[in-house]
């Protein structure tokens, strides 16, 4: 069983940043500046999907939705890793 499920609200366990491929440089998300910060640690989520990578089957992927400003306006989803995620502020 996964650590969170789909419309938990997490929060970021540190800053997350659009981490660039090792092989190219590029950005990894597409449209965001390689290294730009993507949530900062204590920013506020909710879990919108869990799902794994091929590569890794026993890994949980989180795709995420951060708040983005005094709003709470959600951002584009992002994927994080557990440990990457916290259940309390």
């Amino acid at each position: 069983m996964s650590q969170f499920q789909m419309g938990d609200m997490v929060f970021a366990a540190q800053d997350l940043f659009n981490e660039p491929d090792e092989e190219t440089g590029e950005s990894g998300i597409p449209g965001v500046t390689a290294g730009a910060l993507l949530a900062g640690e204590g920013t506020r989520g909710v879990v919108v999907n869990v799902g794994h990578a091929k590569a890794a089957p026993k890994q949980a992927i989180y795709l995420v939705r951060f708040e983005t400003g005094e709003d709470g306006t959600l951002a584009e989803p992002i994927g994080c890793l557990g440990e990457e995620l916290s259940g309390t502020k």
